[in-house]
């Protein structure tokens, strides 16, 4: 059963969840013009009091720039002033996730952009662990990742998730956990929700933005947390091949975290990796506010006592 927040925010203002509704004619619904984020907050281990969110900031200043190319103008600052204020009005003492979304509120018929109404909404769920911590079982997906020559993957738009969502079906209905997909050049691309990493040799090799993957701010900083650990990290394109040798894969994202990849198609690979273990214990460590180098990537948000 699905433990939503009790508070959304629709129309300007917040209101109960259970009357967080739109039409069935919303144009977003037709078409898949919207975009979102989707951010994980804790009651902080110290003091739960107090939520911890993870690099706030960065995901606000994505979804503005998604909202962007959907001819959409909302501040990122606006963005991170809701999530606040969110926060405060739900009091969360479990794990979460927030989904805030951008989209076109009209209920027009003809697919376009301009002149017409947009929103922004949020809501959140009680989330723990999206994919099994131990590793997962992962599948080379007959469905191909969309190309940036025709859909803009530098945002996080919604209706690029038809195809996430049919790789994800595909690969639990013939006995994996997830999907991997490649690119229109027949290279590793990324999960069906998640950027993708290997280790080969004690170096993490990952696809580039040039494969065609989306900005992960998991993927950003977990490749900044390697560097800092003294390991080489390149960016580069990843053949399917390599998948099968490597000497570790993980998968990283908002809801997934960091999660190694046990095996691909029929090839077991070693687990638990070295590299992803310690990339996920200093990634926690981090989201709890317990390593002061890096701060300034957790938000503290101090709820009331009433």
């Amino acid at each position: 059963m699905n433990n939503f927040l009790p508070i959304a925010y629709l129309q300007s203002k917040f209101i109960p969840f259970a009357e967080a509704n739109v039409s069935i004619a919303t144009h977003a619904l037709h078409y898949g013009t919207a975009a979102f984020g989707g951010l994980r907050g804790i009651p902080d281990p110290q003091d739960p009091k107090t939520i911890l969110l993870f690099r706030l900031d960065r995901h606000c200043q994505r979804l503005s720039q998604s909202a962007k190319l959907l001819n959409f103008e909302i501040p990122a600052v606006t963005i991170q002033e809701i999530i606040v204020d969110f926060v405060k009005k739900n009091q969360p003492n479990k794990s979460f996730y927030m989904r805030p979304l951008v989209y076109t509120s009209d209920l027009g018929i003809a697919p376009r952009l301009h002149n017409i109404d947009k929103d922004f909404a949020l809501y959140g769920i009680e989330l723990g662990d999206y994919l099994p911590p131990e590793g997962v079982k992962c599948r080379i997906s007959s469905w191909q990742r969309q190309s940036d020559i025709s859909f803009p993957l530098r945002g996080k738009i919604s209706g690029a998730y038809i195809t996430s969502s049919l790789a994800k079906t595909e690969a639990v209905n013939s006995g994996f956990d997830e999907a991997i997909l490649m690119n229109s050049q027949g290279k590793v691309s990324e999960a069906s929700g998640m950027n993708i990493f290997i280790v080969r040799h004690g170096k993490i090799i990952t696809p580039g933005f040039d494969q065609d993957i989306l900005e992960g701010i998991t993927r950003e900083s977990v490749i900044t947390i390697a560097q800092d650990l003294g390991i080489e990290v390149i960016e580069r394109p990843v053949d399917k091949s390599e998948l099968l040798i490597a000497d570790e894969v993980f998968l990283t994202g908002t809801a997934a975290k960091v999660v190694p990849v046990k095996q691909v198609e029929s090839y077991q690979l070693p687990t638990p990796g070295i590299i992803t273990n310690k990339l996920k214990d200093i990634l926690t460590a981090i989201t709890e506010n317990r390593e002061p180098k890096y701060q300034d990537w957790v938000f503290p948000i101090k709820l009331s006592d009433n």
